[in-house]
């Protein structure tokens, strides 16, 4: 199991139904982020965040959702958030970076 879902695993089994239902959300998103769907992959971590938001790697991949689907800012904020919760997210501070320099280049 990835490390990743392994945490996301952890958090739910120690804040109850609602991480439950947060972890199966992330599982869904993260899998619609592997086949190229942004938009499910939004909807489905925007949930696990809401049910989970005290877990850092969902806000972070939520942020890769929202970068994937151009959604530049929100990445940002997600990534940040993510930063916010568990400062050693290496994951989150690289893609933060990442979507920093987008947000510069872009006109």
């Amino acid at each position: 199991m990835p490390r990743a879902a392994a945490c996301v695993l952890a958090a739910s089994l120690a804040l109850g139904c609602a991480s439950v239902e947060g972890a199966r959300l992330y599982r869904s998103g993260a899998r619609a982020l592997e086949r190229g769907d942004a938009s499910q992959a939004v909807v489905d971590l925007e949930g696990a965040v809401a049910r989970a938001p005290q877990v850092s790697e969902v806000h972070n991949r939520l942020g890769v959702a929202y970068a994937a689907a151009g959604r530049g800012e929100d990445a940002i904020r997600e990534f940040r958030s993510a930063m916010a919760l568990d400062c050693a997210n290496a994951a989150a501070t690289r893609n933060l970076r990442r979507a920093l320099a987008a947000a510069e280049a872009s006109p």
